[in-house]
């Protein structure tokens, strides 16, 4: 087994925990505050004494997620020593992010139009940090002759919607494991870049 980019789990408080949980089953406009008040074991008031509206609860799901995932990307990029062992190492963290945490990171996707304005614009561009990633790997390996895309922003665009597709799919107790998964799905996205083996 490889080496994880993850090797704590992502810790919620009660509160965010129990509205992630209601997230997913009901979506963020199909739950009620009430609903996750029960589900954290918290009566309506003491929920609103930690947060002051679902919205609130949905934005800390974001921020605490995207955090996350932006300093593993960033270990990750670091960790390599060349841009093909880069671009790997940025793929396989953002396959195991939504792997391994596929709740949150669906979540956090399909309801960004649930979040306010202000949040939403700041999710959206911390999404565009995590694209910009791949996008520099694709495009130094391009000039390097590593990658034959003439496309390298496209591509990586691509291969971030391949990693964010694992979210819905994946279970633990699969087929696959994380690390089968992070090997398949490499290669795919080596081979939509056109890697020049």
């Amino acid at each position: 087994m490889t080496e994880s980019h993850f090797p704590q789990p992502i810790v919620f408080d009660t509160c965010c925990s129990a509205a992630l949980a209601c997230f997913v089953r009901n979506g963020f406009h199909g739950t009620s505050i009430r609903e996750i008040a029960s589900e954290a074991g918290l009566s309506v008031p003491g929920l609103y004494h930690h947060y002051p509206s679902k919205a609130a609860l949905l934005e800390k799901l974001c921020e605490v997620s995207m955090h996350e995932l932006h300093t593993a990307l960033i270990l990750a990029r670091e960790s390599a020593t060349t841009t093909l062992g880069r671009f790997d190492a940025l793929v396989a963290c953002l396959l195991e992010f939504h792997a391994e945490f596929g709740e949150v990171a669906f979540v956090t996707y399909s309801e960004i139009r649930s979040l306010q304005p202000e949040p939403r614009e700041q999710h959206i561009a911390s999404r565009r940090g995590v694209e910009q990633y791949l996008i520099d790997a694709v495009t130094d390996g391009a000039a390097e002759g590593i990658f034959a895309t003439p496309e390298p922003r496209h591509v990586a665009r691509a291969i971030t919607h391949i990693c964010l597709g694992v979210a819905q799919w994946f279970r633990h107790g699969g087929p696959l494991s994380v690390d089968e998964i992070v090997g398949i799905y490499t290669e795919i996205s080596r081979d939509t870049a056109r890697y020049v083996r």
